[in-house]
């Protein structure tokens, strides 16, 4: 997984964060965990990958999520 993420650019990122899909994502993270989702940014940001996952796990269940998720992945 960490591969993937490896290739993923800046502007990759940039163009994901102001797509439509991209801002509905963000909007639903930030009311359904607005805290655990800026503690999984600090955990991955100082290298602990696993820590992120588990905050981000139960986040990541929303079927909402899920869904725009699998829409972001098909860019």
């Amino acid at each position: 997984m960490a591969e993937k993420f490896e290739q993923f650019s800046t502007n990759d990122m940039m163009a994901l964060a102001s797509s439509p899909a991209g801002q509905q994502l963000l909007s639903l993270l930030q009311r359904s965990g607005g805290n655990q989702l800026q503690q999984a940014m600090g955990k991955a940001a100082a290298g602990d990958m696993n820590g992120a996952k588990a905050l981000l796990a139960p986040l990541l269940a929303d079927p909402d999520i899920q869904s725009l998720l699998q829409q972001l992945g098909g860019r």
